[in-house]
């Protein structure tokens, strides 16, 4: 039996066992976890953030690895609080486990004393997004004293369900979605997993996409040649391309590891839309993610608020899929200043995206539309 002690009121497992890892050694042992994701990666967050600090950190149950979690922090001036932020984390080894729920439990509890309680920072923990409601990470983080932070404006989450046999997939799919499908084979395109040295196909694809719809890009694309270029080989992103008369008309990104596929980026030429290049892509992505032995889903992402893009993903999750939503980021500090501070800077950074959103939109509309 696990000794579990209470140390300023937070109870912490004593049998766990806790290893700093190395940028290079975590980044190559990614792959060996169910939960893992880009944002749980150095080579990301160190890009995407490069003020956080980063810690990364093995948890062991006596000598069985069990989970791990990569948290970015920041302490304030004067050592008046600061920011531990753990994004869509901590990452279990293995979710199948009967303990799965009790590992992630424990870790939770031991990165609450550690940074909130020891640290005297404000703990931020956004859990990811799973196939299935309620979500149980959020559940337990609420119950052991988290709150609530924002949340996404549009926290669908759309997934589809691969572990399943072709003509299952298929028949999952809304009736609308297959007639599109059926119509997208139709156009002799061909369909290819390519190596990182097509990247820059992707990107010209991509680039030229961004340039036709005018949108305002605020994803991570800017950092994703960093992280193709420098990330250990077991972790790459995989690029997929559909061709048709030897020119590439669309092309994905899909982050594959663990149990579950995140779909990261597409891109589409003029052409795609009229050969519904985009439903014969999806298909054909699937297809190969069910032959992949530990993938079980395939997170299609979000919607930003987009109705027809709604439609698309809703259809394609089908009746095996489910759509579920982003948990807001749930915040724990143990002490007043820590919170006030934690608060405030997260306060600060959302008013400066809500400019820049702002910004945008007015130099694509005008000040008269």
């Amino acid at each position: 039996m696990a000794l579990a002690v209470e140390l300023d009121q937070v109870t912490v497992d004593q049998s766990l066992r806790v290893e700093e890892m190395d940028a290079a050694s975590w980044d190559a042992q990614a792959h060996l976890f169910d939960d893992v994701c880009q944002e749980q990666l150095d080579v990301f967050a160190s890009e995407r953030w490069p003020a956080m600090q980063l810690d990364r950190l093995n948890f062991y149950a006596g000598d069985r690895l069990i989970a791990g979690c990569l948290v970015m922090h920041r302490t304030a001036p004067m050592g008046l609080g600061g920011l531990a932020v753990c994004k869509w984390g901590p990452i279990l080894l293995d979710n199948s486990l009967p303990s799965a729920r009790a590992d992630y439990q424990a870790v939770v509890d031991w990165l609450k004393h550690e940074y909130a309680v020891k640290r005297r920072l404000m703990l931020s923990i956004l859990p990811r997004a799973v196939p299935v409601e309620p979500n149980p990470a959020f559940e337990y983080l609420r119950e052991s004293g988290f709150k609530k932070g924002a949340g996404l404006p549009f926290p669908n989450r759309y997934f589809v369900n691969v572990d399943l046999s072709d003509d299952e997939m298929r028949a999952s799919f809304n009736q609308k979605w297959r007639k599109h499908l059926r119509n997208s084979e139709k156009n002799e395109m061909r369909f290819e997993h390519v190596g990182p040295d097509k990247m820059s196909e992707f990107n010209a694809l991509y680039e030229e996409m961004t340039a036709r719809k005018q949108f305002p890009d605020y994803s991570a694309y800017d950092s994703l040649n960093h992280l193709m270029d420098n990330i250990d080989p077991s972790i790459r992103p995989e690029i997929f391309m559909v061709y048709h008369e030897q020119e590439a008309v669309a092309g994905a990104i899909v982050f594959v590891g663990g149990d579950t596929a995140v779909y990261l980026y597409g891109a589409t030429n003029d052409k795609a839309l009229p050969m519904q290049a985009g439903y014969f892509m999806h298909w054909e992505i699937m297809r190969w993610l069910g032959t992949q032995p530990r993938v079980k889903w395939y997170d299609l992402g979000g919607t930003d608020g987009f109705l027809g893009l709604h439609q698309f993903k809703k259809g394609m999750a089908g009746k095996a899929g489910a759509i579920t939503t982003v948990p807001p980021v749930m915040n724990y500090a143990h002490w007043f200043v820590p919170r006030l501070v934690g608060e405030t800077l997260f306060l600060i950074r959302d008013v400066k995206a809500n400019a820049m959103r702002w910004v945008n939109s007015f130099r694509k509309k005008g000040p008269n539309d």
